[in-house]
């Protein structure tokens, strides 16, 4: 019949006796490593001896509570090379016993781990480090910018957006949420506080309010690699506004890019707007009418 259950790691093994030259010490070493002093029996003048109370036991050495003299006679019994036990008792593996395709520790955390801290993940027996906040949310930045007041367009001439702001007053800057620290927006110019691939919507509200019938409105999105040394247009929306005798006619345009910031200190974006005819971007103290959404989506 087949054995059943655990095999033993040592087969018919006798236990293992070791004699010590005593002295005025308390320290000794083993012949075999040991996990506790419960994995021997220590005998002193033929007296055997309390584990943990009368001496500790740890790897190869074997500590007494009390120093020997030269006189005494003293030996142990290694019970654990020969008795196997299901469960290695509390407290005896250390990271040297773990293979390296484990992580090691405790399966509960006692708190939640801070946003700085680190945690290891085994990827094929490799351990790797992820940021924990990145484990918690995938999204680290998102923020809005809208603009502050009506921006006058002349005809033909792309202008910057100046006016944007993230919302201080008004209906919607009470309810307005961002995520992490923050971008930076300065006389239409978008400045990143962290490198990483982003999501960037820019969203325009034109008025026409004259006899005029452009053709085309439309708003830009410009990047810059060069610390705004020079721009490249990377993103174009496009509407036009019927022609009107009185009161004005709206229009809207709406582009969205993706961009990887791999550095913080050189890219930059900027927003601009132009039509055909002489018109406006309009801009409301209570709602977002023509503004710039932002948002982190994961690492570059």
């Amino acid at each position: 019949m087949p054995f059943i259950g655990n095999q033993p790691a040592l087969s018919y093994t006798s236990f293992a006796k070791q004699d010590f030259t005593t002295s005025a010490t308390t320290s000794y070493t083993l012949d075999n490593p040991v996990a506790n002093a419960n994995e021997l029996a220590l005998f002193i003048n033929f007296v055997r001896q309390e584990p943990t109370t009368a001496y500790t036991a740890s790897g190869t050495s074997l500590t007494l509570t009390s120093a020997t003299s030269a006189s005494d006679d003293m030996y142990c019994v290694f019970l654990g090379k020969a008795v196997q036990t299901v469960n290695p008792p509390s407290g005896s593996v250390g990271s040297s016993q773990i293979s390296a395709d484990l992580i090691t520790g405790q399966t509960a955390l006692g708190a939640t781990p801070a946003d700085t801290d680190e945690l290891l993940i085994s990827d094929a027996g490799t351990l790797k480090r992820v940021d924990f906040s990145y484990l918690k949310s995938g999204i680290t930045e998102a923020d809005i910018f809208m603009l502050t007041s009506d921006l006058s367009l002349s005809a033909n001439v792309a202008t910057t957006l100046t006016g944007l702001a993230r919302p201080s007053s008004g209906n919607y800057s009470s309810v307005v949420g961002r995520i992490g620290t923050g971008l930076s927006m300065s006389s239409g110019v978008l400045s990143f506080t962290n490198t990483g691939i982003y999501r960037v919507e820019f969203y325009s509200t034109f008025m026409n309010s004259s006899a005029s019938n452009p053709r085309y409105c439309q708003n830009y999105i410009n990047y810059s690699t060069d610390s705004g040394s020079s721009y490249n247009l990377i993103g174009l929306g496009s509407n036009s506004i019927s022609e009107i005798s009185s009161g004005g006619t709206f229009g809207n345009t709406f582009i969205s890019v993706h961009v990887d910031v791999t550095n913080t200190s050189t890219h930059r974006m900027q927003f601009q707007a132009v039509s055909e005819e002489a018109t406006s971007l309009r801009s409301h103290a209570d709602r977002a009418r023509t503004y710039v959404a932002v948002i982190r989506l994961g690492d570059t």
